[in-house]
């Protein structure tokens, strides 16, 4: 059974501090950062196995591949809403917030809820992890209703006109894999797009405009159609 240490070993071999640059322009949070790629923290990730304790001591070092590994050996038959109020409070940058939400947030029971629960929130990267939890169950809740997602659309008009720019891309990121998912949502997505496009923010054109343009792009629509 790994530690944390034999974790944070692993993760240090692995750095490349002069990633860390790159990061940054793509507006990584890169303080209390190694500089390790998510391709190899999935494959420790994948070495160590599911252990829920380890992910929490894991979050409680603060670095963030090691929160973002701790996403990926947390169990989400052990998460609870404590712990994922706990964990979304401290994150600080949209890649941790989007790799747990992926890796342990969207399997938990509680996904729905909290999608509801962050999205009144006023905290940048709580509100974020609303919306890209909408995004990853768009994505992999191949059983959930059309419904569920259509339910989410007055959530969607209602935080588009946040202008910050880590809600507004998740928002529309929300928006166009609602709209992915098959023909009727595609259809669904493209209406509430156009109702948020009059909107009068900045920031809701440009979510509606972008998911407008994927949404009714050839290739989408061959795929939905096919």
């Amino acid at each position: 059974m790994a530690s944390v240490n034999d974790v944070l070993r692993e993760l240090q071999c692995k750095a490349n501090p002069e990633q860390l640059v790159g990061m940054a322009k793509y507006g990584i949070t890169i303080e209390q950062r190694l500089g390790v790629s998510v391709p190899d923290m999935r494959k420790l990730a994948k070495e160590v196995g599911k252990d829920h304790k380890l992910a929490l001591n894991l979050w409680r070092t603060r670095i963030a591949e090691a929160r973002i590994v701790a996403g990926m050996v947390g169990d989400p038959a052990k998460l609870t809403e404590e712990q994922m109020e706990d964990w979304v409070q401290d994150i600080n940058s949209w890649d941790v917030c989007d790799q747990v939400c992926m890796n342990l947030f969207e399997k938990s029971q509680l996904a729905w809820k909290k999608i509801i629960d962050w999205s009144e929130r006023e905290e940048e990267f709580v509100k974020r992890a609303a919306f890209s939890l909408i995004a990853c169950l768009a994505w992999h809740d191949k059983k959930a209703g059309d419904d569920k997602f259509i339910k989410l659309f007055p959530v969607i008009i209602r935080e588009a006109t946040d202008e910050r720019n880590f809600v507004k891309k998740a928002v529309n990121w929300a928006l166009r894999n609602i709209g992915k998912r098959n023909f009727n949502l595609n259809k669904a997505a493209i209406n509430t797009a156009k109702g948020i496009q009059r909107l009068d923010s900045k920031a809701a054109r440009w979510i509606a405009a972008d998911a407008i343009r994927e949404l009714e792009s050839d290739a989408i629509q061959r795929r939905l159609k096919s």
